[in-house]
């Protein structure tokens, strides 16, 4: 796998762009995202086009691919960050300029929906990503992991990812890989597209929300069976909130996802606080060299920079 390109870190006083690629937005949710990000240093831009409605998309998909190639060209915009997820990125797909996109590289914060839109660009668009805290969300919510956003978006050179002391070691091993990944469920999605997912030489990251076990259990063994857990090094899982049957099952997500991975013979954990979370959402370089390491606890180290200065 060929390394991919690193954006330009993000510097107290930067303009940081605000996109809406899928579902629509809340204005207050927005305003109170864009107090958080000032209050980090930054100056939130977004264009009042970013509440228009079409169903529940954030306005027309003429609309939405121009604003997020508009924000990748402006020489005055140094990151992008998305709304929110919800529904749509997908949509945006066939219609993108990649070539224009890959030619001014930029940080590209999202989650959820917008996964489709992080793996693409790392992919067709060869550089890193970043699977992280949105604006009506998490920073409206001051509900983001701000040491692994500091490392991830200023260009340290090694950090290491704190998983939760209640994370589980699923399956013991040490393995090194290209971080990649998202939401379960929208990874799943890109199978049979023009669009699918490239997990070869990974250690992988998956994460969903409100799922059941046995879907989660399908989407695995629809991965499984297309394939796209060979020559994946490693398998790291997200808090996968309120992914349950019930409250009284009598069996644990960590017992289904483990029938499903375990004959992959690499390691395997769980419980890391990226995406969809109850708190503290930790950013993600999606496309860089990290080290997973499972025994007794779990550490994920990344081992490159993220960002250049």
């Amino acid at each position: 796998m060929a390394p991919r390109t690193k954006p330009p870190t993000l510097r107290p006083g930067d303009k940081v762009g605000i996109v809406a690629p899928a579902s629509n937005i809340n204005r207050e949710l927005l305003e109170a995202g864009c107090a958080t990000l000032r209050r980090l240093g930054y100056e939130p831009v977004y264009s009042d086009t970013l509440f228009e409605r079409d169903l529940y998309f954030a306005g027309s998909i003429d609309r939405r691919v121009r604003e997020l190639e508009e924000m990748f060209v402006r020489d005055d915009i140094r990151a992008i960050i998305c709304a929110r997820g919800g529904y749509g990125s997908n949509y945006l797909l066939p219609h993108l300029d990649i070539r224009k996109i890959r030619a001014h590289p930029k940080i590209f914060v999202g989650y959820s929906d917008n996964t489709s839109l992080l793996t693409y660009f790392a992919d067709a668009g060869s550089f890193v990503t970043f699977h992280g805290p949105m604006v009506t969300k998490d920073f409206a919510s001051a509900q983001l992991d701000l040491a692994s956003w500091t490392a991830a978006i200023s260009g340290d050179s090694q950090w290491e990812i704190k998983i939760d002391s209640g994370a589980r070691p699923l399956h013991s091993g040490q393995a090194d890989g290209i971080l990649y990944g998202g939401c379960l469920s929208i990874l799943v999605a890109s199978l049979g597209t023009p669009y699918e997912i490239r997990t070869e030489g990974t250690i992988l990251f998956l994460e969903d929300v409100a799922a059941k076990p046995y879907q989660i259990d399908r989407m695995l063994m629809q991965w499984k069976l297309a394939g796209k857990f060979s020559g994946v090094r490693g398998v790291v899982f997200g808090e996968m909130l309120d992914c349950r049957q019930s409250p009284d099952q009598d069996y644990t997500l960590e017992e289904v996802v483990t029938r499903v991975v375990a004959d992959l013979k690499i390691p395997v954990a769980f419980g890391l606080r990226s995406g969809h979370v109850s708190r503290g959402n930790i950013t993600l370089a999606i496309g860089v060299r990290a080290r997973l390491e499972v025994g007794d606890d779990v550490k994920l180290q990344i081992l490159e920079s993220a960002t250049v200065k």
